[in-house]
């Protein structure tokens, strides 16, 4: 089956989403600066979803360039991650509108993991497809950086019972570490065209 197709659909609701977390920021009807105050818990949380399914966007574009086809599971992994990471829009918006209270940064931390596992879902369904020994397999090895990442989740997720803003600055820590595509994909890839 070609991936193509699997491509394409996962750009188009990728797009979407990040459209639908633009249209959150909603204009203020006053002219002053002091309008946009309000606004700053929403932009704030915004820049950090955009960045977000950005990094899902380049590591998944990373991860399909690596593989030569698709399976109906994986069709359905790749749709398991797509259902998680348009539940962001959501969560960002909840989060931005209430100024970081502890249950709106609860749940966008449950929705991060979320990704991280469905992610992760979609790179073994993958890799079983192309066996391990494949460039994808080679290359996403034992994932130390993936599992690390659901777990600093689970820690931001406790510590937003206790203070909502340690959460939060956990989860950008997790974007930090992911703000550059996964290099291991890309050197293999390059390995590979050179041979």
């Amino acid at each position: 089956m070609s991936k193509g197709r699997l491509e394409a659909f996962s750009d188009g609701v990728i797009a979407i989403i990040i459209t639908i977390m633009v249209l959150e920021l909603k204009v203020p009807h006053d002219a002053s600066l002091e309008a946009l105050k309000h606004l700053v818990p929403v932009f704030i949380s915004y820049i950090l979803s955009f960045i977000y399914v950005g990094i899902y966007w380049n590591n998944h574009h990373h991860m399909l360039h690596a593989t030569r086809s698709v399976s109906g599971a994986v069709l359905w992994a790749n749709l398991h991650l797509l259902f998680w990471l348009s539940l962001i829009p959501f969560v960002t918006a909840w989060m931005g509108e209430n100024h970081f209270a502890k249950w709106p940064v609860i749940c966008y931390g449950v929705v991060l993991a979320m990704n991280g596992i469905a992610y992760t879902i979609l790179a073994k369904t993958l890799i079983n497809l192309h066996k391990e020994n494949s460039m994808l397999g080679e290359a996403f090895g034992n994932d130390s950086k993936g599992k690390l990442s659901v777990g600093i989740y689970a820690a931001a997720i406790a510590a937003s019972f206790i203070q909502p803003w340690l959460g939060f600055a956990l989860y950008i820590v997790v974007a930090c570490m992911w703000f550059i595509p996964d290099r291991r994909i890309e050197n293999k890839i390059n390995k590979e065209e050179q041979r």
